[in-house]
């Protein structure tokens, strides 16, 4: 079953005319900002569902499927409706209950891996010429994280160096140890010869104390691995724990919307990639219409950016949904030139991890 795509991109996908949209699918695309279980295809999620739902236990007591599992599958299917970042957040516990083992964790980053990196038109063009898929690793009664990192790059490594990566992510709201014991992790892999690239800081955009994470990407520096550290989510993220997070010197910044002055002039000095989600920032209503999008102010100051998806399940987009909403005219795009597009494509491919 196809991922069906819906809301800005899609109306901006079907104002494109064929020349447009084969021009579009050409342009070699880098998928940058991808968390893997914002990004299983929705039929996969409902067989994970279906698989456990009809399961039994030892002695033959079927497994009833949580009513909190439930009750997102179904929101999931009906179309997600956010009034503001923190419902969004709602929606993971179930996506999370349905991938908490090592096959089943497997099968999603493949799930994720396969929509992006293998075409299911004729045409032959993928969603993406690369991805860093991220994840947060958890801990659960069936897995360490360190099971969880080596999982998602046994599937990551299915394709070549050049095509897929991972970053690990770390939650805003955890607690300094296994912050630490998952950078330890990702370090450790890396110097292995595993293909971790990168370290990410996500989640609730005002929780946590930024200055406990300092040692931790600064190790991840020291090792050689990149830092994207999600930044400026909302209007409320206080400004000292933006300066906080820019000290750490990241590579690149995920979404970034609401930098001040003092911010930006760090970020335009040290060049650091903007990863930009447009659908997800305008569905979350982070911003209010793609007109006042600070993708506007990037392109205006020439500063390197990505374009990405951000979670293509509940936001129901696509990376080339994400680029038509650069090609569409206005109001359902940004308007800009094939030259443009390319630029802003090349961009995001000379901002990857390596």
């Amino acid at each position: 079953m196809a991922h069906i795509v819906h809301g800005p991109a899609a109306e901006a996908l079907a104002s494109l005319s064929p020349a447009q949209l084969e021009f579009l699918k050409k342009v070699p695309k880098p998928e940058l900002h991808a968390h893997l279980n914002g990004s299983i295809p929705f039929h996969l999620l409902q067989q994970l569902a279906y698989e456990r739902s009809t399961s039994t236990t030892a002695d033959g007591q079927t497994v009833a499927l949580p009513e909190n599992v439930r009750a997102g599958l179904e929101k999931l299917q009906a179309g997600v409706v956010l009034d503001e970042l923190h419902d969004f957040f709602d929606l993971f516990p179930a996506i999370y209950s349905l991938t908490s083992n090592p096959t089943t964790l497997a099968r999603a980053a493949r799930g994720v891996l396969e929509h992006f990196l293998e075409s299911k038109d004729p045409d032959g063009y993928p969603e993406a010429a690369y991805i860093e898929l991220r994840s947060i690793p958890r801990e659960t009664p069936e897995m360490t994280r360190r099971q969880y990192i080596e999982t998602v790059l046994d599937e990551v490594e299915r394709y070549p160096p050049d095509r897929a990566a991972y970053i690990v992510a770390l939650d805003r709201k955890m607690e300094p140890r296994f912050a630490a014991e998952c950078v330890r992790h990702a370090i450790e892999l890396k110097n292995a010869g595993r293909r971790v690239v990168g370290v990410d800081l996500c989640g609730d955009p005002l929780a946590g104390n930024m200055a406990e994470f300092e040692e931790y990407f600064r190790a991840a520096k020291e090792a050689g691995l990149g830092v994207t550290l999600h930044i400026a989510e909302v209007r409320e993220c206080p400004s000292a724990d933006t300066l906080r997070l820019l000290s750490f010197k990241p590579d690149r910044l995920g979404h970034a919307t609401f930098l001040d002055e003092e911010a930006k002039k760090v970020v335009h000095t040290e060049e650091m990639c903007i990863e930009l989600c447009l659908s997800s920032n305008l569905l979350c209503k982070t911003v209010a219409t793609l007109d006042m999008h600070h993708i506007r102010y990037y392109l205006g100051h020439n500063h390197p950016i990505a374009i990405c998806t951000d979670d293509i399940l509940p936001f129901r987009n696509s990376l080339l949904g994400e680029y038509a909403l650069l090609m569409a005219a206005p109001p359902l795009g940004l308007g800009l030139k094939e030259a443009e597009i390319e630029k802003i494509a090349q961009m995001g491919m000379d901002s990857r991890f390596r």
